[in-house]
């Protein structure tokens, strides 16, 4: 007969299997999702093909695992692979890229999960991911196929020929060859040492090369100037060289000159310097003065014809008018009174400014000259 400690005993074993069975059941078998206590949610990705990847392989968001690939099947247009990702793990941006990676070059698959952007919506339970949105690594087979094709192509003779004379250059070079790659290392961290220098002269020369772009049009201006200025020293090359023949019996003449003239030619020079300067301060006065005169020339070379006067008068009263600003303190005197006269006002003249387009008048508007230099002496 069973006692009622044995019966206790069974019991809770029951509970303790019926637990163990339901954990198991449900945090490996994944029966949780039928009963509504899933600790994860799903997700479909649409691939063109598997790229690898199978059942149970890992799936990572941002290289941190949170999940598994759950069922892959087969549709029309590619493969569905089912993610089962934890509900524990951060929320992904549906803004996401799946990407078939490789643990190595020949390891297991996996799913990638790379996010283009950082915010909502999120990734929920049901959502998918389009082909649009993956990538999956070529097909080995397609790999090796290129592999065997870009062997193919090389001509075998011509390959021999190649390594043939390598060998033959670097033969007995071997020190040579070890000083070229410990030279290559010092130049390396001499590069890596000048990085900021490097990157400094990179962004300086962005701005230089800016410039040069917006000043195509007169770089090659210049150029075309400087083709044309060459175009015609050649076109004059025989008077060059004549002229570089003669140069250095005109440079003795010269020097012969100077060496005659000498101190008399200092002061004359000085005195022309002079002159320069009395004309620079009148350079206003002289332009007029050499674009009037030639009219002048020209018409008195047509007054005189004959022996006769040709000439005309164009009256051109008030025109300007003109000025009377300046002049209101003179007294005015009747010409019939035979008195003393009054004093004369000696501060009399035009105050108008030339902007009023009065005929102003008087030395206060005649240019102004500056100081005469003093004239150079001898000695």
């Amino acid at each position: 007969m069973i006692t009622l400690a044995v019966r206790l005993k069974n019991l809770a074993f029951l509970v303790v299997a019926a637990l163990a069975l339901s954990y198991l059941g449900i945090r490996y078998a994944d029966l949780g999702r039928h009963v509504g206590v899933a600790d994860h949610y799903t997700v479909d990705v649409r691939l063109p093909r598997t790229g690898g990847l199978f059942t149970h392989a890992d799936v990572t968001y941002r290289g941190v695992s949170v999940g598994r690939v759950g069922p892959v099947r087969l549709t029309d247009d590619g493969v569905v692979a089912e993610l089962r990702i934890k509900k524990s793990a951060p929320r992904i941006p549906a803004d996401t890229k799946a990407v078939v990676a490789a643990l190595s070059a020949v390891g297991e698959q996996y799913i990638d999960l790379r996010p283009e952007s950082d915010g909502s919506p999120y990734l929920t339970d049901g959502a998918r991911i389009d082909q649009a949105d993956t990538q999956v690594p070529a097909p080995v087979t397609d790999v090796l196929a290129s592999v065997d094709d870009l062997v193919r192509s090389v001509p075998q003779d011509d390959l021999r020929t190649v390594v043939d004379e390598l060998g033959e250059a670097f033969e007995g070079h071997g020190d040579d060859l070890q000083v070229l790659l410990d030279s290559g290392s010092d130049f390396v961290e001499a590069a890596d040492r000048a990085l900021p220098s490097t990157v400094l002269l990179i962004n300086d020369g962005e701005t230089v090369l800016r410039t040069q772009a917006q000043e195509g049009e007169a770089i090659r201006g210049f150029a075309r100037g400087a083709e044309e200025l060459a175009r015609a020293l050649k076109g004059s090359d025989a008077d060059l060289r004549r002229l570089l023949a003669v140069t250095p019996e005109a440079a003795t003449q010269v020097s012969g000159v100077l060496r005659d003239l000498d101190p008399s030619l200092g002061v004359v020079l000085a005195n022309l310097l002079t002159t320069a300067e009395v004309a620079v301060t009148r350079q206003r006065g002289i332009e007029e003065l050499l674009v009037t005169y030639p009219a002048v020339v020209s018409a008195g070379s047509t007054a005189v014809d004959g022996g006769k006067l040709n000439i005309g008068m164009a009256v051109t009263f008030f025109d300007p008018l003109p000025c009377t600003a300046g002049y209101g303190a003179t007294r005015y005197r009747n010409g019939l009174d035979l008195g003393t006269a009054p004093p004369l006002n000696t501060g009399a003249g035009c105050t108008a400014p030339p902007s009023t387009g009065k005929n102003v008048r008087g030395a206060a508007n005649a240019p102004g000259g500056g100081a005469v230099p003093e004239p150079a002496r001898p000695g």
